[in-house]
């Protein structure tokens, strides 16, 4: 499976944006696409991921409340809302995926990844 991130930008605090990853590939049922990022100087960490049906969420409580992943099914994509941005939101964002029966935070189980998309929230 394939995937391209993009929708990052400059907004700032309070502001929204909303990312999106083309999935391309093989998909199946046992799909999941997750979002992680990374900020300046710290570890990679886990944002929020979906089921490729779109039926189960999971999300970090870092982001829980402010931030809605979802599937498009038409145009095979899985976007990232993000409102009420912080300055502590600033990353390079990530998504990636992995075939599973369940939904995995740890992104070490992740074997495909995208590339980074930047978000930059000014204060």
């Amino acid at each position: 499976v394939q995937l391209q991130a993009s929708g990052g930008g400059l907004v700032q605090t309070g502001g929204s944006l909303r990312l999106s990853c083309a999935v391309s590939g093989r998909t199946s049922r046992t799909l999941r696409v997750g979002w992680f990022r990374q900020a300046p100087g710290k570890e990679r960490e886990f944002a929020a991921a979906i089921t490729w049906s779109g039926g189960s969420t999971v999300y970090a409580d870092s982001v829980k409340g402010r931030f809605t992943i979802s599937r498009n099914n038409a145009k095979s994509t899985v976007n990232l809302q993000m409102n009420s941005l912080k300055p502590e939101d600033t990353a390079l964002y990530f998504c990636a995926a992995v075939y599973s029966v369940s939904l995995l935070e740890a992104g070490t189980s992740y074997p495909f990844w995208g590339q980074g998309t930047l978000v930059t929230v000014s204060s």
